[in-house]
């Protein structure tokens, strides 16, 4: 057993033996003979490189630390921000929906329905009127061609067939659109 410590740790190969049960017997110079051990003295040389190592490593992380916490805060806003973007992003697209509703062939063809009755109660109102503002003159003279009632036979003429007209078209346009002649484009 003596031979392998003297191979581990040739340095003890010159002390004798008393000095060895010296070593053994008294803690301090254990110590001290302990530290002068050229395998302890790369271990403490070791141990001290590490160490700066991890200061340098902790020095250079407590460098970065502001950056990090600036780096994170602008990240967390960053992702608020996107939230918020993506609310409205969803608020904007049922607006979007809501607003093309209105230009759905479905809801178009129902305007055009509504607007189809509504065009031949106009003319059918303004003919009414027409016929209205010509009753029989408190005298029994028949009130002149060119007006009636103070209209004008020409100005009423005119207005009934354009009305008439525009009733006409959209009917045309509705059969179409009921016989598959109509295509809407996306």
């Amino acid at each position: 057993m003596a031979t392998q410590l003297l191979q581990e740790f040739p340095e003890l190969s010159n002390l004798s033996r008393e000095d060895l049960e010296d070593l053994l017997s008294d803690p301090v110079y254990f110590q001290a003979v302990f530290h002068s051990l050229s395998n302890v003295k790369e271990m403490y040389k070791s141990q001290a490189e590490l160490g700066m190592a991890n200061q340098a490593i902790a020095q250079n992380n407590l460098a970065l630390q502001q950056k990090l916490y600036d780096l994170r805060s602008a990240t967390k806003d960053a992702f608020d921000e996107a939230k918020h973007l993506e609310g409205r992003w969803k608020d904007l697209e049922k607006e979007q929906r809501e607003v093309y509703q209105r230009f759905t062939p479905q809801f178009l063809l129902m305007r055009l329905k509504h607007s189809i009755t509504a065009q031949d109660e106009a003319s059918e109102a303004l003919a009414s009127s027409f016929v209205q503002s010509s009753s029989p003159h408190t005298n029994d003279a028949p009130a002149p061609t060119s007006t009636r009632g103070g209209q004008d036979v020409d100005e009423f003429i005119k207005q009934f067939r354009e009305s008439r007209r525009t009733y006409h078209k959209r009917s045309l346009f509705s059969e179409k659109w009921a016989n598959g002649q109509v295509i809407w484009r996306d």
